[in-house]
């Protein structure tokens, strides 16, 4: 189970505080604006210092710079943490064509989710070539960080759901992950005791469950049960008290991904983000052909699944304001990754959504850096402090003041490299 600690706001901190930790290997980026992932206000015209793939420190405007081999000028631009994303998916389906190998297609995923400013991505449901890639990945490869879940369980009795949730922990899974849903009455349900099969596991092994659902009454047994995470909002009906109650209890996160339902409605005529020069840029434009087909889009506009799934979207929305005024900790997460739901792009659409919901910029924010991080349990991400990794977005304008402003990425780092 993880609990979400409070984080404390970043000082801008002297030269002195500073100077006997950089080298002449380090990095000095100048005349910034920087909102570090902590509080709700961002620090003007500081310099960022990084060193072996780390931040040293935050430098004060009027403070002598250490000795860096490189200084850099950022001036009037804005800097964030990373986006850390907290439920997507991770398959190497959006490789390029010429890229055969399994695992190669699966590192192209995730520099596709980098190029989009999203420098950490928790893949809920994948194969062995996720895993082997995680594997083999370092903590300064110039990807996308990953958390791997291995497949989806769905056994549907007790022994089959623990045989397969054994099989992932031996294959030292980040999250076990389930379904808890009848897709709008078109499937059954897992079982209560194959649930609670995979939850005993999860306890035995030390490994957070991660759970799909779709129904308040379905979310609340799963919090007695023990999830580690709400993989989805709930959508059928208003939170009450007794939820709020029993999610603050437990610590654990919850991700709303609403643009995931979304996904099920928009192609019934084309989305505005197909005109969207930040889309286009590394955009597949054969998935884009493929989901603005007429024959597609007059099958999707005609959905009765898509038509319930847009009522949901708006039952999320208001059960997502309602908890984060509750304090429950929120986490960025958008399903990303299957058809249709294009990776990285989709997590700036997200936090669109999640600021129409009723949140600020500055929450909208930090559900996408320093809280998706601890609810990952990812110590020295999401956040821009000493220490922790370098993995950061340089933008061209405030996304404090408009959450538009995330699509306004000039670079990205990660462990303190550019991603080409």
């Amino acid at each position: 189970m993880t609990t979400i600690r409070s984080i404390r706001v970043l000082a801008v901190l002297p030269l002195a505080a500073v100077i006997s930790a950089c080298s002449t290997t380090a990095t000095a980026y100048t005349g910034l604006t920087l909102w570090n992932g902590t509080g709700t206000e961002a620090i003007q015209n500081v310099t960022l210092v990084v060193d072996g793939g780390r931040v040293v420190s935050v430098v004060s405007p009027d403070a002598e710079l250490p000795q860096v081999a490189n200084t850099v000028s950022l001036a009037g631009k804005f800097v964030i943490p990373g986006l850390v994303e907290a439920h997507a998916h991770v398959s190497g389906a959006w490789a390029p064509d010429d890229v055969t190998s399994p695992e190669d297609r699966v590192r192209e995923d995730l520099l596709l989710y980098a190029r989009y400013g999203v420098t950490t991505v928790n893949s809920l449901g994948d194969d062995a070539n996720v895993l082997a890639v995680r594997n083999a990945a370092t903590p300064t490869d110039p990807r996308a960080r990953l958390l791997a879940a291995g497949p989806v369980i769905a056994g549907n009795d007790p022994a089959a759901a623990r045989t397969e949730a054994l099989r992932n922990a031996d294959d030292r899974v980040d999250w076990l992950k389930l379904r808890v849903d009848d897709n709008l009455g078109a499937s059954a349900k897992m079982p209560w005791d194959a649930v609670s099969a995979v939850m005993d596991v999860g306890r035995e092994r030390n490994i957070g469950v991660a759970t799909h659902l779709f129904y308040l009454e379905d979310a609340k047994r799963l919090l007695e049960l023990g999830t580690g995470m709400l993989a989805h909002s709930v959508r059928d009906t208003d939170v009450d008290a007794a939820f709020i109650t029993s999610i603050r209890e437990s610590g654990i996160c919850y991700v709303p991904t609403l643009v995931r339902e979304v996904s099920t409605f928009v192609y019934g005529e084309r989305p505005d983000w197909f005109d969207d020069p930040f889309f286009l840029e590394h955009a597949d434009m054969a998935e884009v052909a493929r989901v603005s087909a007429p024959a597609f889009m007059a099958t999707t506009a005609a959905s009765a699944s898509g038509a319930a799934y847009r009522v949901g979207l708006v039952q999320a929305q208001r059960n997502l304001k309602v908890l984060s005024d509750a304090g429950i900790p929120i986490a960025m997460g958008t399903d990303a990754g299957p058809a249709g739901r294009f990776p990285g792009y989709f997590e700036h659409e997200e936090l669109q959504l999640m600021v129409d919901a009723g949140l600020t910029p500055a929450q909208a924010l930090r559900a996408a850096t320093g809280v998706a991080a601890e609810c990952l349990s990812m110590g020295d991400v999401g956040t821009l402090e000493p220490g922790k990794w370098a993995d950061f977005l340089v933008l061209g304008e405030d996304p404090l003041q408009d959450i538009r402003a995330t699509r306004t990425i000039e670079r990205v780092f990660i462990a303190g490299q550019e991603i080409e």
